[in-house]
């Protein structure tokens, strides 16, 4: 009986043995495998990014990766989606994927394209415009100096709202390693963003949204005599159109309508339809007034300055005010608020995963002086 029990102590120290190598093995292998895993990342970290490739970032990897694709937020950055209550809702954009987004929506956005554009850290963003001329006058060399009058300022805070996205993207289209999803969302929200965005710049009532420039008052006096913040209109001659006889003169009298220091960096805004009809004008000699681009990407000009189409421009109508001139740059302003900001919403519609995306931007006339209108009507 002893002797089998020391045969039964001395198979379970051998199985002991055994095992306790094993255990070992295994440790050593998990040792060289994550030893192995360090070096890959020490010596992809120490290569430079061939040219065009993105730089590794984890913040923008965990976004796209966890967050984007398979919905988990651990280690994201939450952002509230109200300015309004601090309720849980939204992550905030990383700083690549939102430059994507403005570029995109840069591009689409023909106002936003050649107005003036300002980011701001608060809803209550205010701009002080000095408005009128300082006085002025001549002395002798010993004469007194009398006081000159001073320039008023007037204060433009532009109406803004919430602007909203809602893209959507199947949950195989997410799990398929192809799918470029930073991209095609940043493609997907600027898309949205641009056409929302530019109905509000040119005729937005600055409920909820920006106030578009047409939506300023609008009257048909100089600048002399024109209350800030209305914007001034030349007639085309015709209700309706432009005039029977000699139709491009109103052109060029709206041109001239706006003071030579705006004329530098200013162009047209108008839609296709108007712009067909205005194709086809010509001068005495038989020359189009249009022009198109000499380059690819340059943009076709009108009496010598640039064309902008702008779809949300009004059509051709008895006083419409159907075509804007103006330096934008100077008259118009647009006012980010923040970035970006995502809710994944995989639940609302399966087997559809939304991505619903918020941005607040305001926008108004900064200068009324810089930019011009043209009434179609007699007078």
């Amino acid at each position: 009986m002893d002797d089998m029990e020391m045969k039964a102590d001395a198979l379970e120290g051998a199985f002991d043995a055994v095992l306790a190598a094993e255990a070992v093995d295994e440790l050593k292998a998990s040792v060289a495998a994550l030893k192995a895993q360090v070096d890959a990342q020490a010596v992809a970290a120490s290569r430079l990014p061939l040219d065009g490739a993105k730089a590794a970032d984890p913040a923008r990897d965990a976004f796209v990766e966890r967050y984007l694709r398979r919905g988990i937020d651990a280690g994201v950055e939450m952002k509230s989606l109200s300015g309004a209550s601090g309720g849980e809702g939204g992550y905030a954009v990383p700083r690549e994927i939102d430059g994507a987004i403005a570029a995109t929506l840069k591009s689409l956005s023909p106002i936003r394209a050649i107005a003036s554009v300002v980011q701001t850290g608060t809803s209550g963003y205010r701009k002080l415009v000095a408005t009128g001329s300082m006085g002025a006058g001549w002395v002798g060399e010993t004469a007194a100096r009398p006081e000159t009058a001073a320039r008023a300022l007037a204060e433009i805070a532009p109406p803004g709202g919430e602007l909203y996205a809602n893209p959507a993207a199947s949950q195989a289209m997410l799990d398929d390693a192809m799918f470029d999803v930073e991209d095609w969302l940043a493609t997907e929200i600027a898309r949205e963003f641009a056409v929302a965005e530019g109905a509000a710049f040119v005729s937005g009532n600055g409920t909820n949204r920006p106030r578009g420039f047409l939506d300023h008052d609008a009257t048909d006096e100089s600048d002399a005599i024109r209350d800030f913040g209305t914007l001034q209109y030349v007639a085309s001659g015709a209700a309706g159109g432009f005039a029977a006889a000699s139709p491009q003169d109103g052109l060029v009298e709206l041109v001239h309508a706006l003071r030579a220091p705006y004329r530098q960096g200013a162009c047209w805004v108008m839609n296709s339809d108007t712009l067909a009809r205005i194709r086809k004008f010509k001068t005495s000699d038989g020359a189009f007034l249009w022009q198109p681009g000499l380059v690819e990407g340059q943009a076709a000009t009108l009496l010598g300055y640039p064309v902008v189409e702008a779809e949300d421009m009004p059509d051709i109508a008895a006083d419409s005010l159907s075509i804007a001139f103006g330096n934008f740059r100077a008259g118009y302003l647009v006012a980010d608020r923040g970035e970006t900001r995502i809710l994944r919403d995989p639940f609302s519609n399966k087997p559809f995963v939304h991505f619903y995306a918020t941005k607040r931007v305001g926008g108004a006339i900064i200068d009324s002086q810089a930019i011009k209108l043209m009434k179609f009507a007699a007078s």
